[in-house]
């Protein structure tokens, strides 16, 4: 059986796979040069490629970064000594050439004017992987699984991070967007208020001002009837005036009594100081003057222009004749106790056009004067 020189001593038993101490194979084999078949085309660039211990296909890779996690690393992997592998030679004759086997033939086949497109791809996957276990064998005290774990940890903790930011940042954006809606609204409802108010303000302020200016016009209208009243007042008390003063009233118009023929006073007496004046009571025309018996004594009758008469009875003199015109407050006469009296005074009748009689102080206040 031909041999090549042994590998360099391990740690496990020759001619066996395991370190549980299984029983010895009869001797040692190596493979060699004359005794292994030439590997050609991309094969021998895999085989190149696999001395650094890794397979460079894309499913070995997979397959070793998972083996160096759960085993504790690549770093780790790596630091194992070498083991020693042999194979009889009747074994190594019976193994099929490497272009017979199905599928396998075209991709290690020795036609290397294709690239290995998937070659690149593998190294570059195992010049990554590598990467870590580099760094990850450079870390003291941490072993691959770890430090993938945590780099794994933080860049969770960095998408949960980012994710809990932008939902902070959705949540301030809606409260703001929620916030400047209720702002917006509460600034409309003050401005409708406002404007409530200031319309209210301005209908109370308008209807106000309308009773004031009612007052203001009402109290306008009583100070112009007021004036009106005592121009009318002045008016008549210049038009029309009391027929004597320094008087006294002792009989009224209508009183009953035995001191006159009729039963009724007829009159008005204005008991007066004999000889004191007696006025026209108004514009007229002297329509008689003189003696009219013992129930006038001197008696004057004066006719306005409405046609109204005034008589002056009892008087002790006469100053104007019959057909002489009269203007108000002008002296005709005197105060007597001629005819049938029993003391000085004035019996003043008024009479209509018609000859009917009224009541002289009713005609005399009417006239706006105060009797």
């Amino acid at each position: 059986m031909a041999s090549n020189t042994p590998a360099p001593e391990s740690p496990f038993r020759t001619g066996v796979f395991s370190e549980g101490g299984a029983a010895p194979s009869v001797g040692e084999w190596n493979p060699t040069a004359e005794t292994v078949r030439p590997v050609r085309g991309r094969h021998r660039q895999r085989v190149m490629k696999q001395r650094g211990g890794f397979a460079r296909s894309s499913t070995v890779l997979g397959v070793g970064v998972i083996a160096a996690v759960g085993a504790g690393g690549i770093a780790t992997a790596q630091n194992k000594p070498a083991v020693s592998i042999s194979l009889p030679d009747a074994l190594v004759d019976s193994l099929p050439d490497v272009e017979d086997l199905p599928g396998v033939g075209s991709f290690m086949s020795d036609d290397a004017a294709e690239p290995d497109t998937a070659d690149t791809a593998d190294t570059a996957s195992y010049e990554t992987m590598g990467g870590i276990g580099e760094e990850v064998g450079a870390s003291s005290g941490t072993t691959a699984a770890e430090a993938l774990r945590s780099r794994i940890l933080e860049q969770a903790e960095e998408q949960q991070a980012g994710a809990e930011a932008a939902a902070t940042a959705a949540a301030e954006k809606a409260a703001a967007e929620k916030a400047a809606e209720a702002a917006e609204k509460a600034e409309k409802e003050a401005e409708k208020e406002a404007e409530e108010k200031a319309k209210k303000k301005a209908e109370a302020e308008a209807a106000a001002k309308k009773a004031e200016e009612k007052r203001a016009a009402e109290a306008a209208a009583a100070k112009a009837a007021e004036k009106a009243e005592a121009e009318r007042a002045a008016k008549l008390a210049g038009s029309f005036s009391l027929p004597t003063s320094s008087y006294r009233i002792t009989a009224t118009y209508g009183q009953s009594g035995p001191m006159w023929s009729s039963g009724q006073h007829t009159g008005l007496d204005f008991a007066a100081p004999a000889g004191t004046p007696v006025k026209a009571v108004g514009g007229a025309t002297v329509k008689s003057a003189g003696w009219s018996g013992a129930a006038y004594g001197y008696l004057i009758v004066l006719q306005l222009s409405d046609g109204t008469e005034a008589w002056y009875a009892h008087l002790s003199s006469m100053t104007v004749s019959a057909g002489q015109k009269v203007a108000p407050g002008e002296t005709i006469g005197r105060v007597g106790s001629t005819g049938n009296s029993s003391a000085p005074h004035l019996h003043l009748e008024i009479k209509t056009s018609g000859g009917s009689g009224i009541d002289p102080m009713a005609w005399l206040r009417g006239k706006g004067l105060t009797v």
